[in-house]
């Protein structure tokens, strides 16, 4: 089996499982944050919903500037679920396909992340799309499903039943 078949199946089950919660969010709560120093609910969201944008450029790219020219890339304006999902259903439908094309040759490639031309990390390729394309999905879920619990929010299954046996 090469790595782009296996990181796909697993991409996949990851993103079906991140759309569940994305679904559950409330828009109305998204300006709500648990702590001053908490990303809002809306903020979070949004951004689980773009990560997945990022697989393409990993796979087909040799670096990422989140800042080009001093300029701090912006996520979206989404205030709808409708919106959050679709955003979020067109950046797994790019980066699956970027996935069906990885060639197991560049992923020892060096790929780095910058901010206004500075390199923040440079790693290969492989652990990138893994850091990046699968484990930061997850970590952000994680604290979704926290801010989620704290608004009495049911919670979907993620690796199995919830206490609100969804």
């Amino acid at each position: 089996m090469t790595f782009a078949a296996s990181f796909l199946a697993e991409f996949e089950h990851e993103a079906a499982t991140t759309r569940t919660l994305l679904a559950v969010a409330p828009p109305a709560k998204f300006a709500w944050s648990p702590h001053v120093r908490s990303m809002t609910l809306g903020r979070l969201v949004v951004h689980l919903a773009s990560n997945p944008g990022w697989i393409p450029g990993i796979i087909q790219e040799p670096s990422f500037d989140t800042a080009p020219g001093g300029v701090e890339m912006k996520e979206p304006d989404l205030t709808t679920t409708e919106a959050v999902l679709a955003t979020f259903d067109a950046c797994v439908a790019q980066a699956s396909a970027a996935i069906s094309d990885l060639a197991d040759s560049t992923l020892g490639d060096s790929w780095s992340l910058l901010a206004n031309g500075q390199v923040l990390l440079t790693m290969p390729r492989a652990a990138v799309l893994r850091t990046f394309g699968i484990s930061h999905l997850i970590h952000h879920r994680g604290q979704l499903c926290v801010y989620l619990r704290l608004l009495d929010v049911k919670l979907p299954s993620v690796y199995g039943p919830t206490a609100d046996g969804v």
